[in-house]
């Protein structure tokens, strides 16, 4: 299998596999950054969900896996170009990076609160605030990563003009509820819908961009 549709997978596979995961954790009571729970909410729901963020975690690291092949084949592509679509390319891939680093450290974070809550709060405040902060400036990540692929990708000519309008948007509502973040440390919900927007823009352009590289 030529690598553009291994990278055209991996994308629709990101997808599938975050919105699964997801989903688990909502069914397992994990309080989310969005959800405006304050720090006693959030302790009393981590001290009964130790076990339960086990089995979601596991799928986790495969969506970092699909979404590093499917910025890799973007890259691949949108390389052969000029100077400037280069450039925009790497920054894509550059955010994609970041945006896996970031969650790695949240995704350990939960464990980290998971096992405060249980044994003592004591730790659980300083855990549940680093972890509030990283999840919202991690969406600057995500709008490096539209931002730069949907620049290049115009340019390249594999990005049509709603996939770019698309792009554009999602990436704005991101940086938007990024700039939040500082704010969000005890777990409020400051410009949250925009994030949620943003995200469910991030996951639709992906799967439009898959696409693309699979019927290349």
């Amino acid at each position: 299998m030529e690598f553009i549709a291994l990278a055209g997978m991996g994308g629709i596979g990101f997808v599938l596999v975050g919105i699964v995961v997801n989903v688990l954790y909502l069914r397992s009571g994990l309080p989310l950054p969005t959800s405006g729970k304050g720090l006693d909410a959030a302790t009393d729901s981590f001290d009964g969900i130790a076990d339960a963020l086990k089995k979601p975690s596991v799928l986790v690291p495969v969506t970092w896996l699909c979404l590093t092949l499917f910025a890799a084949g973007l890259l691949s592509v949108l390389w052969r170009g000029n100077a400037d679509q280069t450039a925009w390319a790497l920054v894509g891939f550059a955010g994609v990076l970041l945006q896996n680093a970031t969650f790695a450290c949240v995704e350990a974070l939960r464990f980290g609160m998971a096992t405060a809550a249980r044994h003592g709060r004591g730790s659980m405040a300083g855990l549940w605030g680093m972890s509030n902060v990283l999840f919202g400036l991690n969406q600057t990540f995500l709008a490096m990563a539209l931002l730069g692929f949907t620049v290049a990708g115009v340019s390249g000519g594999l990005v049509p003009l709603w996939q770019a309008y698309l792009g554009y948007l999602s990436a704005a509502l991101l940086v938007l509820s990024s700039l939040a973040a500082p704010y969000n440390v005890e777990g409020g919900n400051r410009l949250g819908l925009a994030g949620l927007i943003g995200w469910l823009g991030w996951i639709s352009w992906i799967v439009a961009y898959s696409v693309t590289l699979l019927l290349r």
